[in-house]
């Protein structure tokens, strides 16, 4: 006979989900479709069918989207 071992629930590890990450999305007036390279990193963002978007989280990007006058943030 198999000896079976109960574990209280107390001792369950709480179960992590994922928080989806808030998003901006910016209008480049200029371009339908583009590579933009951050100057100071050298990182590249994707511009296509008109859009750009950045994770709120993304402090680098959006000081580099908000200083330039070839975008604004897109109101949906």
């Amino acid at each position: 006979m198999a000896k079976t071992i109960d574990t209280p629930v107390s001792d369950e590890q709480p179960i992590a989900l994922p928080v989806p990450e808030l998003r901006l999305k910016f209008r480049d007036k200029v371009y339908t479709s583009r590579t933009l390279i951050i100057p100071r990193s050298g990182r590249a963002l994707s511009v296509a069918k008109g859009l750009v978007e950045v994770a709120t989280s993304d402090s680098e990007a959006l000081t580099f989207l908000k200083a330039s006058e070839e975008f604004e943030q897109f109101k949906e």
